[in-house]
């Protein structure tokens, strides 16, 4: 019977310490991905405002010369990221690939215009950069129109602030349930050891005594988790940077060595407190209060 209950209690143990090891390494890997998303924010959001291209046209009368020199200016501008020349007969070829037929051969000339694509910084995609930078393109009498899509600028700016308020929002809500959570966690691990802890208090041991194996043991289980979280988002770090490698996320150690020093020491501070509280409110309880 005696082998049979000490089996009992260990697979009980072992429970606990599961159960405590998971609830640390979901906590600190959702706040891992917060972190990352917060650190990256901006990144995130030039990334997608650099998609959004400014398309310059040029008259029939702007020569070769002209539009070289044109591209080489372009070349020297600061809020430019990358651009694209876009000649009548390339646009003719592309217009015949969208439509599905050659409209040269019924219409007999080519009136589309030489022109370029212009991806700018995404520090520069807002709308008073973008009113003066398309004034002075304007300046150029050899072009006829500068034409971006200003809805989807002052749309995407307007979002990038909501979602990263509520990023903001949503982490810290996610940080107070983390705690009480793994606190949650902790105090159900030490709850199930009540009776060794009033046992060794009557025998005369000290409070901080019998409270320091209980708290070498949790900051060993929130190293473990830890450890977990971040394997886990290293993992995800370099899925996402498969998938967006523009964003340059999994080269910026400096961030990552951020976001994993503090989820390590989270992880064991968090361990630590709530096992501190956890011990001190069984050491304080009445035998009766046991049951």
């Amino acid at each position: 019977m005696a082998s049979s209950y000490e089996k009992f209690q260990r697979r009980r143990l072992i429970s606990s310490y599961f159960s405590v090891i998971l609830s640390i390494f979901l906590v600190l890997f959702l706040l891992g991905s917060l972190g990352l998303f917060v650190i990256h924010s901006e990144k995130i959001s030039n990334n997608f405002k650099e998609e959004i291209p400014m398309s310059i046209y040029f008259k029939d009368e702007a020569n070769d010369t002209i539009l070289k020199s044109f591209e080489t200016s372009l070349s020297k501008e600061v809020y430019i990221k990358s651009y694209e020349f876009i000649s009548k007969e390339n646009a003719a070829t592309n217009n015949k690939d969208i439509v599905g037929e050659d409209f040269l051969e019924f219409l007999g000339m080519n009136p589309l215009p030489n022109s370029f694509d212009i991806h700018l910084k995404g520090n520069y995609v807002q709308a008073d950069s973008l009113r003066k930078i398309e004034t002075k393109f304007k300046e150029n009498n050899l072009i006829s129109e500068v034409i971006y899509d200003k809805k989807l600028v002052d749309m995407a700016n307007e979002n990038i602030k909501k979602i990263s308020f509520w990023i903001l929002v949503i982490s810290g809500f996610f940080t107070l349930i983390s705690m009480l959570l793994i606190n949650s966690s902790l105090r159900l691990s030490v709850f199930s050891k009540r009776f060794i802890i009033k046992t060794m208090q009557m025998v005369g041991a000290t409070k901080s005594f019998i409270r320091r194996p209980f708290i070498y043991t949790s900051m060993k289980l929130g190293v473990v988790g830890a450890v977990l979280a971040i394997i886990a988002l290293i993992g995800m770090i370099f899925y996402i940077d498969g998938l967006f490698p523009s964003l340059g996320i999994a080269s910026d150690y400096l961030s990552m060595g951020i976001v994993f020093v503090s989820i390590f020491a989270f992880g064991i501070l968090i361990a630590l407190i709530s096992t501190f509280f956890a011990t001190q409110r069984f050491l304080n309880l009445r035998t009766d209060d046991l049951y």
